[in-house]
């Protein structure tokens, strides 16, 4: 364990629209008897205090009943996004379960693929300010530009911006400092755009103005694997994720 306590955040409000499968992602099961969940638990558990979940209000009862043993323990909590208002929405709405810890890690509820020793990794670079595991990717989704230790710059294709190829994209994990943070939040609401595609307030640009406009330095994390940034959006993705598990169980 860092010296520093980690809690870390995961949003899973989301419905799973495009896999089909009327459940959300982080539900899924990726073998018989084990969901996204079970690996996410098994691969954030050994490197963090405590891990706090935000689920839709459809998805509060399937999830406390899967992660019974957890909450019971005082392992795991969880929080509902009554409305489905994005990432930085359920992050935020739920501080008061994190915002006694020293830093969070948020983790994307499919980032089935995210391995073990990256989060330990991101963990263990002990930054109080963001910490971010990046890979190359030769088609990213998302694209970060940095200049030394500032993040200048988030592009994100689902809101129609062009991604070079080559480009650093995350794997759906970032680490921040709790210090402070909600009302750096609250200072990148008051003149957030809200995006071109999806009218959404989104929160990876959030972490640009982290870095530009309150100064918070960033650690890269450097990833060598592109399947760690591979999430379950799509039926070949969660095929991808199952024939993975059976290669590699742990």
């Amino acid at each position: 364990m860092s010296d520093q306590r980690v809690c870390a955040v995961i949003p899973a409000a989301g419905s799973g629209t495009r896999l089909g499968l009327g459940i959300p992602k982080i539900l899924v099961e990726v073998a018989d008897g084990v969901t996204v969940w079970h690996l996410l638990h098994r691969r954030l558990s050994p490197w963090v205090e405590h891990v706090h979940v935000v689920v839709s209000p459809a998805g509060e009862l399937p999830f406390r009943r899967l992660a019974a043993a957890e909450i019971e323990r005082g392992a795991v909590s969880v929080s509902v996004q009554e409305r489905p208002k994005g990432m930085g929405d359920a992050i935020f709405g739920a501080a008061a379960h994190w915002e006694g810890y020293d830093r969070i890690l948020v983790v994307w509820g499919d980032q089935v693929n995210l391995s073990s020793e990256t989060v330990r990794q991101v963990v263990h670079a002990r930054s109080a300010g963001l910490t971010l595991p990046l890979v190359p990717m030769p088609d990213p989704y998302v694209e970060y530009e940095l200049d030394g230790p500032v993040l200048t710059g988030v592009r994100m294709s689902r809101e129609g911006d062009l991604c070079r190829p080559g480009g650093l994209s995350d794997v759906g994990v970032f680490c921040l400092g709790t210090d402070a943070l909600p009302e750096a939040w609250e200072g990148y609401l008051a003149g957030a755009e809200p995006g071109a595609a999806t009218g959404e307030v989104n929160f990876l640009p959030f972490l640009p103005y982290l870095s530009r406009v309150r100064g918070r330095p960033v650690t890269v994390v450097p990833v060598s694997d592109p399947d760690e940034a591979r999430g379950i959006n799509t039926p070949d993705d969660l095929d991808f994720a199952r024939r993975a598990f059976q290669r590699c169980p742990d």
